[in-house]
């Protein structure tokens, strides 16, 4: 993939699907949703790749759907949200980690903004899946890994964002250690009642945490499945 983002529309999928992305732009930028670069990612990422064949129906609509092994594929508006904070004073991001693939879909939007990702995923399946949806797509600079992601990818550090596609109520010390000086870190912190997404910026070798909207998340959990 090239450093300049070609939409995906034009790469990928038919004319309905687009059809179907541009109203679900228009709807998160209604919610606030205003980085053009994070716009034209969701509108370039064709969702319902990365959803089950009885859920394609619903890929564009903006809600949260299963994928299996009790995970979800976020809301659009949080994977728009979470994009459009770990970009915060910046409009492109040179090495990215996510600890949580899941379906791939948050990927494949972060690959539209990144030079190269990075992603864990700790349940064996769903990475699999993961990365034929990534390759049958053409995205290239993404890297999969299968493995507990709640330590991080320190070889291919440090990074200039770090984001956390799962809830728990303390984000490890080792991956703030992994976030570049300036770097952000994007995570819902909480328990499964109550979560927040918070995101950190790392200045002077400290991050600093700011608190962005109530959400909710499958839990951050160790080891792999």
């Amino acid at each position: 993939m090239s450093e300049t983002t070609t939409p995906l529309n034009d790469r990928f999928g038919g004319f309905v699907s687009a059809r179907s992305r541009k109203r679900l732009v228009e709807g998160l930028r209604r919610k606030g949703i205003d980085n053009e670069h994070v716009l034209n990612a969701l509108a370039s990422v064709p969702r319902h790749e990365f959803v089950e064949e009885v859920l394609k129906s619903r890929a564009y609509e903006d809600t949260a759907l299963p994928i299996g092994y009790q995970q979800t594929i976020s809301q659009p508006y949080v994977v728009a949200l979470m994009t459009q904070l770990l970009l915060t004073g910046r409009d492109r991001l040179k090495r990215v980690l996510e600890i949580g693939t899941g379906s791939g879909f948050q990927t494949a939007v972060l690959a539209q903004v990144c030079a190269r990702v990075f992603s864990i995923e700790r349940i064996g399946a769903l990475a699999e899946r993961a990365h034929h949806r990534l390759e049958k797509l053409g995205i290239e600079n993404v890297s999969l890994r299968y493995g507990d992601g709640t330590n991080g990818w320190s070889v291919k550090g440090p990074f200039d964002g770090i984001m956390l596609t799962a809830a728990s109520d303390r984000v490890p010390d080792s991956l703030f250690a992994q976030l570049a000086e300036r770097g952000v870190l994007v995570a819902p912190e909480g328990s499964n009642r109550q979560q927040r997404l918070l995101y950190w910026i790392k200045k002077d070798g400290i991050a600093l945490r700011h608190k962005s909207i109530d959400v909710v998340f499958v839990p951050l959990q160790p080891g792999q499945a």
